[in-house]
């Protein structure tokens, strides 16, 4: 399986309690929406929590920024989400969820990357 990793940071101008609402409640849903023109397998929001420990972490490692959340989108093969992307359905799902993400997400600062699971263990 493929996976598609969306890190992402909030817009300066939206508060922390309005991204994580919108982004659960309004954009969740959208992008379920869009399932079946994307050949969207699984989508997963990982928000973040535990703010102090999550500092703590960053900061032992000299990591920065940080990120809001992470989304996960997975599809069975890299072919499945190519060709779900090129079709005019697609196109025009794509095009909806990059509108939406634009309102309460910093497009800028955030960054998207495909990867390949490899389970070590369970």
């Amino acid at each position: 399986m493929i996976k598609m990793n969306f890190c992402v940071r909030k817009r300066e101008d939206v508060s922390v309690e309005e991204f994580h609402d919108y982004w659960l409640n309004t954009h969740g849903p959208l992008v379920k929406s869009h399932r079946e023109a994307l050949c969207i397998k699984k989508y997963v929001q990982n928000h973040t929590g535990f703010t102090s420990f999550g500092d703590m972490a960053n900061d032992s490692r000299g990591m920065t920024p940080k990120y809001d959340g992470l989304a996960e989108l997975w599809w069975d093969d890299l072919e499945t989400l190519q060709s779900a992307i090129i079709t005019a359905e697609g196109m025009r799902a794509s095009a909806e969820l990059i509108e939406d993400e634009a309102r309460f997400i910093d497009l800028k600062t955030s960054t998207i990357f495909l990867s390949e699971a490899h389970v070590i263990f369970e």
